[in-house]
């Protein structure tokens, strides 16, 4: 008969404790980076600023670019996107508020800010690292991709505008009414202390 409560598990190589405690290590950082939000951005734009300075000198590298916006445009369409798409959500039937009288929903991003930010920063460190490799400078002629990628963008945002006017959300909070909570609550309940 086997006994139920040995440890079967074969020892962890020193590779593998080596790559968990730095998996670790790096998860704590990033944990701890969540509420700075304008020094996230920051490094960000740094990382961005050395890889636009390293495809100028090195004139070229203009596919990894390319790639490069074409990823960013995608993470920022989920950026503005909402959680849950108000077409299809009219398929199934209202379920957000037609009237005063009911709850308020609050918008709700499908690529939150933070996994926003740490896409693109990685997305422009794994950029910068391709520059190195000769193989990925695939000579073409960059301003027709410039073009391609601008109409892209235009045509996109277009189409992500329009939507936002339609079902009338806005992905921001900038010019949205705030409410300070004691006064906001007392007026709301009818109690106010004039």
């Amino acid at each position: 008969m086997e006994d139920v409560g040995t440890d079967t598990a074969a020892p962890e190589s020193p590779l593998a404790k080596w790559r968990n405690e730095v998996s670790k290590k790096f998860q704590h950082y990033l944990d701890r980076s969540s509420p700075h939000t304008a020094r996230r951005w920051l490094v960000t734009l740094a990382a961005a600023a050395i890889y636009i300075l390293r495809v100028y000198y090195a004139r070229g590298f203009y596919v990894i670019s390319y790639g490069l916006s074409i990823y960013i445009l995608n993470l920022l369409i989920g950026f503005l996107s909402p959680k849950v798409d108000p077409e299809l959500e009219l398929l199934d039937g209202p379920s957000s508020p037609t009237n005063d009288s009911e709850e308020f929903r609050p918008f709700v991003r499908r690529l939150p800010e933070f996994l926003f930010w740490y896409a693109i920063t990685k997305a422009f460190c794994v950029a910068f690292l391709l520059t190195f490799f000769s193989m990925f400078d695939v000579p073409v002629f960059w301003p027709i991709l410039f073009f391609y990628w601008f109409f892209l963008f235009f045509l996109t945002m277009k189409r992500q505008i329009t939507h936002m006017i339609k079902y009338g959300y806005l992905p921001f909070s900038w010019g949205k009414q705030r409410y300070s909570g004691r006064r906001f609550a007392q007026s709301a309940s009818g109690l106010s202390n004039d």
